[in-house]
């Protein structure tokens, strides 16, 4: 764990243990702090890559710079902490926020990408954007708790809630249990703001790499067919789907196995 400087930033990031394969880097989603464990670094994918994460801009460890952020910041940024660690080309994955910027990152650094995962993500455009999670900062509390958890999973809806009285309250019972470390909603919010804005989906037909598609049956946040448009504008893509929402990494014991074996 270390904190490298940039001409823009100042990157906190980590590198977990080197394997035979090589570095991966993993660029996580909304609100992400690699303080709270566990983490991209803990998983199944750290068993047969080193995983190279880091903080974005305004998150975590990582500066937080005045005035708005753009997609093609967070994509730079990307870039300037490679080339900090002299390395020119590596695999990359995007889970959610940081799909978006892996594509951005593509678009604007191609030949830094030898294979791209792109997990539970949008290209805005005409292949359609995530669920505007800007507009839940307009909710209280409560609302914001009850629409978040039905947006990550469609599976669990009003009639659900009726027959499932008491799982529904085990279930928000968990996500009231704040992370250790949380996001400033001031840093948040420009987050979602440059979120908004994405649009990727006319570059995307100029990836020529291979690409693996990964995407939750029941994400209300990304829709399946958001995913499916991905994979028709990239040419050299596999796209799966799984048991799962927006968390189907974690809720899918398959999901994790195909990503390890694609990548290998």
């Amino acid at each position: 764990m270390a904190i490298i400087s940039t001409k823009d930033l100042d990157i906190y990031f980590e590198r977990s243990t080197p394997r035979a394969n090589g570095p991966l880097l993993f660029i996580g989603g909304t609100g992400g702090d690699l303080r709270n464990k566990p983490n991209q670094l803990d998983s199944p994918l750290s068993e047969h890559f080193e995983i190279i994460s880091y903080d974005q801009r305004g998150l975590g460890q990582t500066s937080k710079p005045s005035g708005s952020y753009s997609m093609q910041q967070y994509a730079d940024d990307a870039a300037s902490l490679l080339d900090e660690l002299h390395i020119d080309t590596i695999p990359v994955m995007g889970v959610s926020f940081g799909g978006m910027v892996a594509q951005e990152f593509i678009k604007r650094h191609p030949s830094r990408v030898s294979k791209l995962v792109l997990a539970c993500t949008s290209s805005g455009g005409d292949g359609g954007s995530s669920y505007p999670l800007h507009e839940l900062e307009e909710l209280n509390e409560e609302e914001k708790l009850d629409l978040s958890i039905k947006i990550n999973d469609l599976r669990i809806n009003d009639a659900w809630i009726k027959q499932n009285h008491d799982s529904w309250n085990i279930i928000k019972e968990e996500a009231r249990k704040k992370r250790l470390y949380s996001t400033n909603p001031k840093y948040l919010h420009k987050q979602l703001m440059a979120r908004k804005d994405h649009n990727t989906f006319q570059s995307l037909k100029n990836i020529d790499i291979p690409v693996f598609l990964m995407g939750g049956k029941y994400d209300g946040i990304v829709p399946v067919s958001n995913m499916e448009a991905i994979h028709k504008n990239i040419t050299d893509s596999q796209l799966e789907f799984y048991e799962g929402g927006h968390l189907f990494l974690i809720q899918d014991k398959k999901a994790f196995q195909d990503l390890v074996d694609w990548l290998l």
